[in-house]
């Protein structure tokens, strides 16, 4: 893609809808781009077939950029799988997929988002953080390929937070408390 193309991210916002179809091969390139171990398509219909997981993409001039999968829980919504092509990272794609989500959070019923990211992707977990989430457990041997630890991270809606700017402060580890 040219980098044309690529400063158009900025100046068009990506549409963040259903994952259809049609989606999968370009939400399998992706996933085989960003990840050592890809799930495979059987993976993904798997999961989608589930009454509790939902797909949706990011998509930018009719392109699909960025895919998330995620489980309805009783008080929670849970990443399983989430992705930005490598040209459209770091052009608010993902920030626009987790407000979708955080827009999802009720005052009464689901108050949290939960995912878990490798001990070694560095840049997912810096993502998250600016973007209010928290680390709160270590998985030990998470990944059964590489025995891998994960960190489990959450962003939990606080009771004042104002929902019309979802990523408040209130969430965010400040300075004092990084040192």
């Amino acid at each position: 893609m040219s980098s044309a193309a690529i400063s158009t991210v900025h100046e068009s916002p990506a549409q963040i809808r259903w994952l259809i179809r049609r989606d999968m091969p370009s939400v399998l390139a992706i996933e085989a781009e960003s990840f050592e171990f890809p799930w495979t398509e059987e993976d993904f219909l798997c999961c989608l077939r589930q009454r509790n997981c939902i797909g949706m993409v990011a998509e930018v001039d009719d392109e699909v950029v960025g895919f998330m999968i995620y489980e309805l829980q009783k008080s929670r919504l849970r990443v399983l799988n989430f992705a930005v092509a490598s040209i459209f990272r770091r052009s608010k794609i993902g920030s626009a997929m987790i407000n979708r989500l955080v827009e999802k959070l009720s005052q009464q019923r689901r108050r949290e988002i939960i995912l878990e990211v490798r001990e070694t992707n560095l840049s997912a977990q810096l993502f998250f953080k600016q973007l209010g989430f928290r680390a709160f457990g270590v998985l030990r041997n998470r990944y059964e390929e590489t025995e891998e630890d994960a960190y489990a991270m959450h962003f939990v809606m606080r009771p004042e937070q104002d929902m019309q700017s979802p990523f408040a402060p209130v969430n965010r580890i400040s300075e004092v408390d990084a040192a």
